[in-house]
């Protein structure tokens, strides 16, 4: 798993990226009642906001960490926002991303990183 300093989580399954918020993110969001996923089939560059979090205490933008193209989402957050708070790690992932370029995952921080990162 990699991590951003932005406090996404990447996780590599085959030759897609799995992309959500760390725990501490959730935490720090409160209680995540909206989320506003994007389109499968959606083609985007590293950067662009693509998600869209609402929690009782503010919203957020999560920026795409790769350009590539949007595969899959997690349809499961339309109903249950609250997933994220519950299970970040695993049921509370966003969307599955094709990147068009492995390289820029070196970039990102390893657990141990994030770690010092957050403390």
């Amino acid at each position: 798993m990699k991590f951003t300093e932005e406090h996404e989580w990447l996780r590599e399954e085959g030759d897609l990226i799995v992309v959500g918020i760390t725990e501490h993110a959730a935490t720090q969001l409160g209680d995540i009642v909206f989320v506003e996923l994007p389109e499968v089939g959606d083609t985007v560059s590293k950067d662009d906001e693509i998600v869209v979090i609402e929690s009782v205490k503010a919203a957020s933008d999560i920026l795409a960490p790769l350009d590539g193209e949007i595969v899959e989402v997690n349809e499961a957050l339309a109903d249950a926002p609250a997933t994220v708070n519950d299970d970040a790690m695993e049921a509370g992932w966003f969307f599955k991303i094709k990147p068009s370029d492995l390289s820029p995952m070196d970039d990102y921080m390893d657990e141990a990183a994030y770690k010092k990162l957050i403390d």
